[in-house]
């Protein structure tokens, strides 16, 4: 695949979508997922007398819900997703935390 089509397909996997999931409809209540979205890339080409052309490239994303936009009585609001997961890493080393500090309080 040359870069520019690599740039292109990449153009394109980049839109509203990706952010946004399909809203989901049920008992008049509208719920529209959203995710924060990060990615990047790069590439390159070389020529030399030894070798021809060469190009690559690459690129990654990393996506994570953030919440949900949720439509109700004509009203919208904003619900924010629970990573659990960060929430149990900032529980440990918040308690991790408070026995080295109480550890050393205990030998003085």
């Amino acid at each position: 695949m040359k870069l520019g089509q690599l740039a292109s397909t990449a153009r394109d996997l980049f839109t509203a979508k990706l952010v946004y999931g399909d809203p989901v409809e049920r008992d008049g209540t509208i719920v529209i997922p959203a995710a924060a979205v990060f990615g990047g890339g790069g590439g390159g080409a070389g020529d030399t007398d030894a070798l021809p052309v060469r190009e690559g490239a690459g690129f990654g994303v990393l996506a994570r819900p953030a919440g949900a936009f949720v439509l109700r009585d004509g009203a919208v609001t904003w619900v924010p997703a629970l990573d659990v997961t960060r929430l149990g890493l900032a529980a440990a080393v918040t308690v991790v935390a408070l026995a080295k500090i109480l550890a050393r309080r205990a030998r003085s």
